[in-house]
């Protein structure tokens, strides 16, 4: 979805505005890292989605997380900024301790794992793997660009 901003004047064309979506890299001291499978197209991903107009980032991943995996967790360091050039997104990820609650899956998942790094690495495509495994490496924040299926080097 992209967004405008008006210039407020009819002669000038609008700039296309990216969305800013949030998602949490939900890790166990067990080194299990939080991942569901969405119900609108059966892919493995991290739980997260659009960043609402009033809340914080950090904000945003708790509710996130906890809206799709039934999973409280507190919010730490931003772990990557990956930037969608296909469809305009812009998502921030954050590592994640959990903190309370029961998975259990949503309107929007059919299914909640907790996955080894190997197992994230065989189930998510590349431009999802990524992000929770450079939440492993403690190393960030990271920025990558990807087309949506592959990512793009710079």
């Amino acid at each position: 979805m992209l967004l405008y901003m008006s210039t407020g004047s009819p002669q000038h064309k609008s700039t296309p505005l990216h969305s800013v979506s949030v998602a949490g890299a939900v890790l166990r001291e067990d080194g299990r890292l939080l991942a569901i499978r969405r119900a609108d197209n059966g892919t493995w991903e991290l739980p997260g989605g659009v960043l609402e107009l009033t809340e914080s980032p950090e904000a945003g991943v708790h509710r996130e997380v906890l809206e799709e995996t039934g999973i409280e967790v507190e919010v730490n360091d931003l772990t990557g900024v990956y930037k969608n050039t296909t469809r305009g997104i812009v998502a921030l990820v954050f590592r994640c301790k959990p903190s309370g609650g029961t998975e259990r899956t949503s309107n929007e998942s059919t299914a909640v794992a907790w996955l080894t790094p190997e197992e994230v690495a065989a189930r998510m495509s590349e431009v999802y793997a990524i992000r929770l495994l450079d939440a492993l490496d403690h190393a960030g924040p990271h920025v990558r660009s990807h087309d949506g299926r592959h990512l793009l080097t710079a």
